[in-house]
């Protein structure tokens, strides 16, 4: 069947208009599994493919009953002829049918028999309808050579190298009735051919009395199982559990283990089917010409090395081995029998070569299955052009409120930021209060619901962000242009506008809607933190005042100035009352790689916290809270929400024992507690202490998901790390296509009588999960894409370095783990983690000299809790204990194979002392945290007080009564006014 095995070939874009019959399809479910399966449906969903599905087997004329003795292939072959020929006949004789088969009888058999139905080979269709195609016709022949070899091998080779897979029906049932266990494999890629481990998922996770992931020990235990796959594992006893190996491990596939010691025996397991394979295509390196003499007889069959560490080599079948040898090149899997070591595959396309820029980010977005092809004419055509631009319509100006002259609305983005989202706004109303305006891009005026661009960006799901570029989910006149908040241009947007109390900062009322609006200032970050801080030099900073007049400039720059101050202070009262409910303020490693105008990369700049990063991101997280609390009561069963499930404390104990070295004690009963436990473990002589705590506690983490709320209890909805009862993402449409969703459910929640009802394109709770688990696998693609894209540019900054004369190459580093060989560091300076190894494989221990060097000796290692001992022969003993600093020579260790990665050498126990100083950020930020500690503080001794008052009130009604009749101002009131006071010496301090 040509869809069974050449579906690859179908999905192309050149090949349109394809009938797949109902009995090919079933075909495909039956004999292909799930995965291959659900490929088909959505090239059948695509309707840029514009293919059919024609359900022949429910048509009265095309349905063929089996006749007695016939095969099931003889069969269907039989009916997706007769449904072609009917298919010929409906058409009234007038369009020409061509069917295609690699069965050569059925060629033989229909070939002649009906006028107008052509029964031909895949290969002939390609060769004669599409002789211009070579790529399609390179697969095909690809596809059918790994085929036939396939097929060979099973016929001639009976060993067994793996057990036989068990049926799937035994493996469900064996899983429903608690002998086996589901969850998906997940290959260590630092020990690839020893540690793998399979995390519990579904009925298996609830059900089990395991609190661990499941340890597979070696490749026979995985039993041909690839990184990724859901599979079904058997426990061993537990007089054969392992328990993981505690030294440093190295990306060598011949890794020598022996010596290693193993922490504590975690259950152990074994595979004995695979549920779901979830191959993609992998990119793989050919071996050098004299691997190549050695891997066998038949110089045809190559095994080829994947960049992904995880994934087993794959053996092909190509002559142009010797002539990419050089190359990146992708290849896809076809099977893996149980008598063969190695998968077996096919040459797909050839990416280029090994080292180049283009090929290497091709490399990374292959790896993460993200397709970045140019946008269609089709949905160009559906977008304002020059040749029809875009305006403001009367029409809609009636059906949206008019901000541009009432509000002064302003944006703070990253510098160099296009697809600006979003915008603030804050003013004083007649009664005092405050407005706070949360403006968002109105993307959903510009992309209708199912059309063209909208099937685009729902595929894509989210913008991919590189060092160097970006790969936008809607096309540029959108995400730069027509839905970007730019300064100075009238805009459409939905914005969120809260009244709050102007000494409480309680919300009084909420409005939604559809507004127009036209930012006065395009801000970055830097220079809004600049104007907070009183810098009268920012205003060369802003474009909009540089060319006005000191009259006109100066008050125009305090009316901005006040209003970025009023969204502080708002912002440091909503993040307080968030902390009390046990927020966390969490870390994570992000480094801006600087390119000079060749596009060259000048630093690795690690990102420096400002306070007004905090001030944005409460005022977005405030609106998001407040957007999925109207969206979840209007729709209860069919909104897009996000929650973050609390973390398995398993994975706490890392953070917990590593806050133990310095005398912390942290408390991960609760986000509350974690919290508070966090703030309180402060080395005052080093701040890194507590960064890396944090740090370890973000990488403790669960992954925050989409989700519908028709699958979930109202219970499950929370958020652990922001302390919220409801979340989502409504504040960056133009980057995030769930915000899109969300924008739809809150016009939808908010919609009037006369307009049109937008409650007609609302996804039902089942559309709304297949589409949340689609978005959640896009994220966590862009994620590993832009971690994967950093470490690139880091090995690309370094490697034309020399790591012995360049002092860049010269960094202070911490450590934070210790293991049995060596020790986990990280370089603030240059945001990295990595390795760094104080015995090597020989068994070696290292010895540092003067100057800044170091060599390996004859020696040993000590390890205790908190620290360890190197002595090597002829020198002193060295003490390394978790948060001691030293200096380490950063260098990169290439790979022909695989990527390049950073290679860490400790040169000396003692910290680095660098040239550069940067106090004054860090600084800023100190006093940024104790500011937010005090206001919150302040709030927990508000709230105290007011619960104080209320409990009083129960106590004695009577004496309640009588202190009710005086006009003074109450407890609670006085309280406040206090804490007013308690405020304002702070912030003047």
């Amino acid at each position: 069947m040509v869809a069974q095995d050449y579906l690859e070939i179908l999905e192309m874009p050149e090949l349109r208009g394809i009938i797949f019959t109902q009995t090919a399809c079933q075909a495909v479910q039956h004999c292909r599994g799930r995965r291959q399966y659900n490929k088909l449906r959505n090239l059948l969903k695509d309707p840029r493919q514009d293919c059919v599905l024609f359900a022949n087997e429910f048509q009265v004329y095309s349905y063929l009953p089996r006749e007695k003795g016939e095969s099931v292939d003889k069969w269907q072959t039989r009916c997706i002829y007769n449904a072609s020929a009917w298919y010929y006949h409906h058409c009234m004789e007038q369009i020409p049918i061509v069917m295609i088969t690699e069965d050569e009888d059925a060629i033989q058999q229909y070939g002649s028999e009906t006028g107008g139905v052509f029964v031909i080979s895949f290969q002939s269709y390609l060769k004669n309808f599409l002789p211009d195609l070579l790529s399609a016709q390179e697969l095909y022949d690809s596809i059918r050579q790994a085929k036939r070899e396939r097929d060979c091998e099973s016929h001639d080779n009976h060993g067994k190298e793996y057990p036989e897979h068990l049926p799937l029906q035994v493996l469900e049932a064996g899983t429903k009735s608690g002998r086996y266990i589901q969850g998906v494999l997940n290959v260590n890629k630092h020990r690839a051919q020893l540690e793998a481990f399979v995390r519990l998922e579904g009925s298996s996770s609830k059900e089990s009395d395991l609190r661990s992931d499941i340890l597979i020990h070696g490749n026979r235990a995985r039993n041909r199982a690839v990184h990724g796959d859901v599979v079904a594992v058997e426990l061993l006893p537990r007089c054969e559990w392992k328990g993981r190996l505690s030294a440093l491990g190295e990306n060598e596939p011949d890794e020598r283990t022996a010596g290693d010691s193993q922490s504590e025996s975690m259950p152990t397991g074994r595979v004995v089917g695979i549920i779901q394979k979830n191959w993609r295509d992998y990119v793989v390196t050919f071996p050098s010409k004299e691997e190549t003499q050695t891997q066998g007889r038949n110089a045809q069959k190559i095994l080829v090395t994947p960049w992904d560490y995880r994934i087993p080599k794959i053996r092909i079948s190509t002559h142009q081995a010797e002539a990419l040898q050089d190359c990146r090149v992708i290849v896809r899997i076809d099977s893996w029998e149980s008598n063969s070591l190695y998968p077996n595959g096919h040459f797909v396309r050839v990416l280029g070569k090994i080292g180049d820029l283009e090929v290497e980010i091709s490399t990374i977005l292959v790896e993460n299955s993200i397709s970045v092809s140019p946008f269609s004419e089709a949905q160009m055509r559906e977008l304002p052009s020059l040749e029809s631009p875009w305006s403001i319509s009367p029409e809609d100006e009636l059906h949206r409120v008019d901000l541009r002259g009432t509000h002064l609305v302003f944006s703070i983005d990253p510098k160099g930021c296009e697809d600006v989202d979003d915008a603030l706004s804050i003013r004083t109303l007649a009664n005092e209060n405050f407005e706070l305006g949360v403006h968002i891009a109105d993307v959903t005026h510009f992309v209708a619901t199912n059309s063209q661009t909208d099937i685009e960006a729902r595929t894509r799901a989210t913008t991919y962000y590189l060092p160097d570029r970006r790969y936008d989910m809607l096309p540029p006149v959108l995400s730069a242009d027509l839905c970007s908040l730019l300064g100075g241009v009238d805009r459409y947007a939905v914005s969120v506008m809260w009244e709050m109390d102007r000494v409480s900062y309680e919300i009084k009322k909420v409005w939604y809607g559809r507004t127009i609006i036209r930012s006065a200032y395009k801000l970055f970050y830097e220079a809004a933190q600049r104007l907070l801080d009183g810098d009268p030099s920012v205003i060369n900073e802003i474009p909009e005042l540089m060319h006005l007049g000191d009259s006109s400039r100066n008050p125009r720059l305090e009316e901005l100035r006040v209003a970025i101050q009023r969204l502080t202070d708002l912002a440091r009262q909503v993040r307080a009352k968030r902390d009390i409910g046990g927020a966390l303020e969490l870390e994570g490693v992000e480094v801006r790689v600087q390119l000079d105008d060749k596009k060259n990369i000048d630093d690795l700049v690690p990102r420096q916290p400002l306070e007004v990063h905090e001030t944005i991101a409460e005022c977005m997280i405030l609106a998001n809270h407040w957007v999925a609390k109207k969206i979840w009561q209007n729709f209860p069963h069919q909104a897009l929400l996000r929650l973050h499930p609390p973390p398995c404390q398993d994975f706490f104990e890392a953070l917990r024992e590593c806050a133990r070295a310095k005398g912390f004690n942290i408390d991960t009963r609760s986000n509350k507690a974690l919290a508070d436990s966090l703030d309180n473990a402060n080395d005052p002589a080093d701040p890194l202490v507590n960064k890396l705590l944090r740090s370890m506690a973000t990488q403790a983490m669960s992954v925050a998901e989409y989700f519908s709320t028709g699958s979930c209890t109202e219970d499950q909805f929370y958020h652990y790390g922001l302390a919220l009862d409801k979340y989502t993402h409504f504040t960056s449409p133009i980057r995030r296509y769930a915000d899109i969703v969300v924008h739809r459910l809150l016009l939808a929640a908010i919609w009037k009588d006369g307009e049109a009802d937008p409650r007609d394109y609302l996804l039902s709770n089942k559309d709304l999960v297949e589409l949340c688990k689609h978005i959640n696998n896009r994220n966590r693609a862009a994620q590993h894409c832009q971690k994967q894209s950093t470490e690139l540019f880091q090995c690309m900054y370094f490697k034309d370095k020399d790591p012995c004369r360049d002092a860049r190459c010269l960094a202070d580093a911490i450590i934070y783990s210790i293991r049995t060989n060596g020790v986990l560091l990280f370089v603030p300076r240059f945001g990295i983690k990595g390795a760094a190894y104080l015995r090597n494989k020989e068994g070696l221990v290292i010895c540092f000299l003067p100057d800044r060097e170091s060599e390996w000796r004859p020696g040993s290692l000590q390890r205790s809790q908190h620290k360890i001992i190197a002595t090597p022969m002829g020198a002193k003993s060295v003490f390394f204990g978790l948060f001691d600093h030293v200096t380490v020579r950063i260098s990169v260790q290439t790979s022909r194979c695989h990527k390049d990665t950073i290679r860490l050498e400790i040169i000396s126990n003692q910290p680095y002392h660098s040239p550069e100083v940067e106090l004054s950020s860090q600084s800023t930020q100190l006093v940024k945290t104790e500011l937010v500690k005090e206001v919150t503080r302040s709030a927990e001794e508000a709230q105290l007080a007011h619960r104080a008052v209320t409990a009083a009130t129960i106590v004695s009604q009577e004496e309640f009564r009588q202190y009710r009749q005086t006009h003074e101002p109450c407890l609670y009131a006085l309280l406040e006014e206090i804490r007013d006071m308690a405020l304002l010496d702070v912030s003047v301090g």
